[in-house]
């Protein structure tokens, strides 16, 4: 059972001791095997430059890359595919490493959105134009493993055994575009996609709910994960710092501020008709 209540990462650096290690056993190999760097790049498809690189710690290895050095190199030991989760984990803020680990076996999650598309949820341009447009702003390297990183994490939809997944967007999220008009739209016509999933759930909280004198969303975002041994914790991002909530009385007051948020949304299947009209889909 995770311990963090209260604990609030911060980013500290860009420690990298998986890809410095997997950098050095492909070294290693590449001069068992009498390879030189041009050798070892038109192998795999990569040029010397990109090779040497790696090697030097220049550049992180992509997870393309780790696919081509385990066919290249690997000899069928699995070396560089085991490394792949975690070099994909070291490409996550530090703040968010933890809770990957979380989301990734996670048996259910149900996510509220406030501002924007959950992560889950983005679409490949989506979150380029999201992630390269905030502040600080981040170099086009590590936005774009930034991006790679958040693109993996859609393994969770199609995962054996099937994982159940809820989101309730604020209607306001679905009224703001990143990048371009068609990038949003592209983001809308994929959230139309993935409500019709089986094991995905879409809704949106309308935003003249506050009319009504009842309005439950109003403290914010949070994910409510049910864990692979059926534990529940809550993880909440506020300003770069991550708050992980694994006190069962704290966990059981917010699934109750969820449950009413859920109640006043609208319905799976008006959520979806909304998303369509704003996706330009429907009438």
């Amino acid at each position: 059972m995770p311990k963090a209540d209260g604990n609030k990462d911060r980013d500290r650096g860009e420690e990298r001791p998986t890809s410095s290690l997997v950098a050095e056993i492909a070294r290693i190999i590449r001069l068992e095997k009498g390879l030189t760097q041009e050798a070892l790049g038109k192998l795999i498809g990569y040029t010397g430059s990109a090779v040497s690189a790696l090697e030097t710690g220049a550049q992180p290895v992509s997870d393309a890359m780790l696919e081509r050095l385990e066919d290249g190199l690997g000899d069928r030991r699995g070396i560089f595919e085991a490394a792949r989760k975690y070099i994909l984990m070291e490409k996550y803020p530090v703040r968010f490493r933890h809770f990957s680990q979380l989301e990734a076996k996670a048996y259910s999650i149900s996510s509220y959105e406030t501002h924007v598309v959950d992560g889950l949820f983005q679409t490949e341009d989506y979150a380029r134009a999201l992630i390269g447009g905030g502040y600080p702003p981040v170099p086009q390297a590590k936005a774009e493993e930034l991006v790679e990183a958040r693109m993996a994490r859609k393994a969770l939809f199609d995962r054996d055994p099937m994982a159940m997944i809820e989101l309730i967007l604020d209607e306001s999220v679905l009224l703001r575009p990143f990048g371009s008009w068609e990038i949003h739209r592209g983001q809308l016509r994929s959230l139309v996609e993935d409500a019709q999933r089986d094991n995905v759930m879409v809704q949106v909280l309308p935003l003249a709910r506050g009319l009504k004198g009842s309005y439950a969303g109003d403290r914010g975002s949070m994910k409510l994960v049910e864990t692979k041994d059926h534990d529940h914790v809550v993880y909440m991002e506020v300003e770069d710092e991550s708050i992980l909530v694994s006190n069962r009385s704290k966990v059981s007051r917010l699934s109750q501020r969820y449950a009413k948020i859920r109640a006043q949304a609208l319905s799976p299947d008006e959520s979806l008709g909304l998303i369509e009209r704003l996706a330009g889909e429907r009438k």
